[in-house]
């Protein structure tokens, strides 16, 4: 299944298009779309579970609503009210769908049903998109990688011995293989950007409470949020209009902007200050040669589109980030399960929730003190920068075995080595997004090579979206991988 024949090969603004001009059917284009994810869904791990009942409803009833609009007349408004539907757009099985499997890639959850609908997937739904399926997770989502104790792991369809990264792996893996266009995720310290980098597509992590988690999640730490994984920046852009938004109750509320984020993105950004940094932060480790070489082809771009490029040092040290470790380890250890379940978790879980049970109320308090102070001590060095430029990983899609390890510790280390980057923007808040610049073989395999464009405010996430629509129309990317493509 290569090219055109792919149902998810078209963007999700021009799958909606071709919806409403008629050239496509709903209901044709999902029953597609599910038989896609049957079988090059199967070659990359990319769902956990398929919803065909639930698949099928949902495009009778946008088929429906497409030939109701075009009888009166009204496709126009019917774009502007609901731009994604029909089209098929995924949800990643950390969120919930009530009536629903709910497993977040554990045995402790196996045969788990949903009893309601976390508020972010019902704006999913109720933009009239097509869910197809939950997206593969790791356990709980805790890794860099898609290794769940429930199913296939998420490979990346550029290297099948590769993974697809970290924990929405499923999302990245089925939009780079073109199943679908546009993709759920969810985002506690890269695990957008991660597949996003190890897939060659694009991946947002929007600023803390612009998305809410109500109404049945909490904002917890502070780290987490939802984004969305796609091929073209108007996709991304028209995947956050339709994800951000507060709800009553919010903790840490970030208003969304009036206009919409995909109106914005055509409007080119002004000469930028924007701060390259290349030093590793949350571990010492080698940065792969090929990641710096696409660090510099995002650098040569945007200096030659009029951008002020300065290299600037490490905010802080790898030692300085282990403040973030009692943040992870609670949070894992917060997860309500029983003692039968507790025996049913993997090696990393184990360790996280045993080390995280170790804390202090005391701890957490200073643990939390402790990653305010880093993030303040960042916020200032960023403070002259309207971007920070980073590679999004320090090598390429990483074999699982070199990160999936069998003592808990050294797989956190190993995943800290993999991820320097990422975690920080998960520390300020602040918006990033993952771009797919560079190509280049490693070991006689073709593999992407990502660039990570962190903003240096909140709310930041309309200039880092024109930014990268600009390194899209200069340095354009490969849209759709199919495993052995040259």
């Amino acid at each position: 299944m290569t090219g055109p024949t792919i149902p998810g090969a078209r963007g999700a603004l021009e799958t909606a298009a071709a919806l409403r001009s008629g050239e496509l059917d709903a209901l044709e284009l999902a029953e597609q779309t599910l038989e896609a994810a049957r079988t090059a869904g199967g070659e990359v791990g990319a769902f956990a579970h398929l919803l065909p009942d639930l698949s099928v409803r949902q495009a009778r009833h946008a088929a429906e609503t497409l030939a109701a609009g075009r009888r009166a007349g009204e496709l126009e408004e019917l774009a502007a009210r609901h731009p994604l539907l029909g089209v098929p757009l995924p949800i990643k099985d950390l969120t919930q769908i009530a009536g629903q499997p709910f497993e977040a890639g554990s045995l402790a959850l196996r045969g788990n049903i949903a009893e309601v609908t976390d508020g972010v997937a019902q704006r999913i739904l109720d933009a009239g998109t097509v869910t197809i399926g939950k997206t593969t997770t790791p356990e709980f989502g805790m890794p860099c990688y898609t290794e769940p104790a429930t199913g296939s792991p998420a490979r990346t369809p550029w290297d099948l011995r590769r993974t697809a990264g970290g924990s929405s792996g499923g999302a990245g893996a089925a939009v780079a293989r073109g199943i679908v266009p546009i993709a759920h995720g969810s985002d506690g310290g890269g695990s957008v950007r991660i597949p996003a980098a190890c897939c060659g597509v694009l991946g947002l992590k929007p600023s803390r409470g612009l998305i809410s988690p109500g109404p049945y999640s909490t904002e917890g730490m502070g780290l987490g949020t939802d984004g969305v994984l796609a091929r073209s920046v108007r996709d991304v852009a028209a995947g956050l209009d339709l994800l951000a938004g507060g709800r009553p109750g919010d903790f840490m509320p970030l208003p969304r902007r009036t206009a919409s984020y995909l109106d914005a993105v055509e409007e080119p950004p002004g000469p930028l200050r924007i701060a390259v940094l290349d030093e590793p932060l949350a571990a010492e480790t080698a940065v792969h040669p090929a990641a710096l070489r696409g660090l510099d082809r995002a650098v040569g771009t945007l200096r030659g589109l009029g951008h002020r490029i300065s290299r600037i040092p490490a905010p802080f040290t790898a030692e300085d980030w282990t403040a973030f470790m009692p943040l992870w380890t609670v949070g894992a250890a917060t997860i309500a399960l029983s003692e039968s379940q507790e025996t049913q978790l993997l090696e990393l879980t184990r360790w996280l929730r045993e080390r995280g049970r170790t804390y202090s109320g005391v701890d957490l308090a200073a643990a939390l003190a402790g990653v305010q102070t880093l993030a303040r001590r960042t916020a200032e060095a960023f403070a002259d920068y309207d971007v920070v430029l980073t590679p999004a990983l320090s090598g390429p899609p990483a074999l699982p075995e070199d990160l999936q390890l069998s003592e808990g510790a050294a797989d956190f280390d190993a995943q800290r080595a993999f991820t320097p980057w990422t975690s920080s923007w998960n520390m300020t808040g602040d918006a990033a997004l993952a771009v797919p610049i560079h190509r280049e073989e490693v070991d006689g395999t073709e593999l992407p090579f990502g660039v990570q464009l962190g903003a240096t405010r909140r709310g930041a996430e309309t200039l880092l979206l024109q930014l990268a629509a600009q390194l899209e129309a200069h340095d354009p990317w490969p849209l759709v991988r199919a495993p052995g493509a040259a």
